[in-house]
């Protein structure tokens, strides 16, 4: 019945009204995919949340193309904790974190080590543990495992990422690093990532009819691995993989907004 009285409203008023939730404010951390940035494909997402009220921090992640995992994945986490801290500070009672691709997948990993009010996974991609990249970072991973090994760890050399609509490519960084995103059963690891969440917390997991096909075979697998919890949801815009942010707006608004009103 709250779902119903929502999209009422939102067809009756602007998207505002859909954000007001009294005196709740809601503060979302945006995460960009692999070798993307804030400006790129999620800057629809966050310029829209915020004229809509939302506190919003629009963040550069480890994987942007200007920064190629220049910190490791604690790094990461203390960066997405110190935006959310920053949104507390600024008024923010409820608190979320939303990503696409690789940010999504990150989103679920942090939300199964932090305190949140939801998570918002937005065509989740970055697996290290499936299959196609142990194959296409295989080799990648076990250099960046002897280097460690010698001592090396911190010293920057050429290795290996993988996206599925752009292949295998070079990236610059240090094996430490390096293995604390690629090492397939670590922080990237999605089965682990899934299996940490609480069921206490509601996810909403995006997956758009034009997604990956590597990633749309594995969707319902990924739905049904996530706790079992009354406001979790499958939400499939009409849209492909990179569009996927900008195609779901309403659909976050109205799903944020209910679970940050709800008891």
């Amino acid at each position: 019945m709250a779902a119903l009285i929502v999209s009422a409203v939102s067809l009756l008023f602007p998207l505002t009204a859909v954000a007001d939730t009294g005196s709740i404010r809601i503060g979302i951390v945006v995460m960009h995919g692999k070798g993307g940035a804030p400006t790129k494909h999620v800057s629809e997402l966050a310029s829209s949340l915020e004229g809509q009220g939302f506190l919003v921090a629009n963040l550069d992640m480890p994987w942007s193309g200007r920064r190629d995992y220049d910190v490791d994945v604690g790094a990461a986490e203390r960066e997405v904790e110190s935006a959310l801290s920053s949104l507390r500070d600024k008024g923010a009672k409820k608190l979320f974190v939303a990503g696409h691709s690789q940010g999504g997948l990150f989103a679920v990993y942090f939300g199964g080590r932090h305190l949140l009010d939801g998570v918002v996974a937005i065509a989740p991609g970055g697996n290290a543990g499936s299959p196609i990249f142990r194959e296409k970072l295989g080799e990648s991973v076990d250099l960046a495992r002897k280097l460690v090994s010698e001592g090396k760890g911190d010293e920057k050399t050429h290795l290996t990422d993988f996206e599925s609509g752009k292949g295998s490519y070079p990236i610059i960084t240090t094996p430490a690093v390096y293995l604390s995103w690629f090492d397939p059963e670590g922080a990237m690891n999605q089965t682990k990532a899934l299996r940490s969440l609480n069921p206490a917390l509601p996810v909403l997991l995006i997956v758009p009819t034009g997604d990956y096909p590597g990633l749309l075979r594995v969707k319902q697998q990924v739905f049904d691995a996530l706790p079992r919890n009354p406001r979790t949801r499958l939400y499939e815009p009409n849209s492909s993989h990179l569009n996927a942010p900008s195609a779901s707006i309403r659909e976050i608004v109205e799903w944020t907004t209910a679970v940050a009103s709800a008891p």
